[in-house]
């Protein structure tokens, strides 16, 4: 797996040089845009407004535009010199509880490892992290952004998030009247919560909807009819505590009860097993 960014997370005077690598990858089926007269690719050419001519990516350069047509020319280089040792560091600025921050202010998603020489202090950091139930705070430049960072520690290693800045956020519309759940509604809906109560485990979600999607394409491929969804039946239950209802109805009727289970077969054990 490539190395998405090599950098040293820094804490007091402790240093530990880390890579991180992309802990997620699309596996979306994608579609190309075609010509709808010849199915020929629709493809886009990146042209110079003032002369016309195709570009390559070698032909183009980074520049400002400080004035209306007026640009100042940025190489990389320039923008790498200005940076600090520090820059090129994550600064761990303090640690809070995981459950402080809301999963809104989440980007990216990076597995960290130590290079070699590293390996003892983060050793050392993801273990105080667990054992203190806290996670990091930190902040590094990438590409040309200040960058805020959250170090995570897990069980089996570290995870860093990449995280928005308050300023990035969206302001969460309040457009609906709060109305005040009865006692009656509150309990029923917490027996739903605890019959439907169990431990997280990513392996048993699948995106089915990329699933049908590719039995669509291998469908159109071998040249077969496409047959389309069956329509779902919508419920009748329009009562809130109806509905509540009948939904813990149907998580327990789907759960198997000790009286239901059959009766264990006795085996009778052979002399001298």
């Amino acid at each position: 797996m490539p190395v998405a960014h090599r950098t040293v997370i820094s804490f007091g005077l402790v240093a530990i040089p880390v890579s991180l690598y992309t802990a997620t990858q699309d596996n979306d089926i994608h579609f190309n845009q075609l010509h709808k007269d010849d199915q020929g690719r629709v493809r886009y050419k990146k042209t110079c407004a003032h002369c016309g001519k195709e570009l390559k990516s070698e032909d183009i350069i980074k520049g400002y535009e400080y004035d209306k047509d007026r640009y100042v020319v940025i190489a990389d280089e320039e923008i790498e010199k200005i940076k600090t040792e520090k820059d090129k560091s994550i600064q761990i600025l303090h640690f809070a509880q995981l459950n402080q921050i809301s999963p809104v202010y989440y980007d990216k998603t990076y597995q960290a490892v130590p290079d070699t020489g590293g390996e003892r202090a983060f050793e050392l950091l993801r273990s105080a992290l667990m054992k203190e139930q806290k996670i990091a705070i930190g902040k590094t430049v990438m590409g040309t952004k200040d960058t805020l960072m959250a170090i995570i520690p897990r069980e089996n290693g570290v995870l860093i998030s990449t995280m928005f800045y308050q300023d990035d956020i969206k302001e969460l519309q309040k457009s609906y009247q709060i109305p005040e759940p009865t006692e009656q509604e509150l309990k029923m809906a917490q027996v739903l919560i605890g019959s439907m109560d169990t431990p997280f485990d990513p392996a048993q979600y699948k995106d089915e909807y990329q699933g049908k999607l590719k039995e669509l394409v291998e469908s159109k491929i071998s040249g077969k009819e496409i047959v389309a969804a069956k329509p779902e039946q919508a419920g009748n239950v329009i009562n809130l505590m109806d509905a509540l209802k009948a939904s813990i109805d149907k998580q327990n009727a789907g759960k198997e009860t000790p009286e239901d289970k059959p009766p264990a077969k006795r085996t009778s054990r052979k002399k001298g097993a």
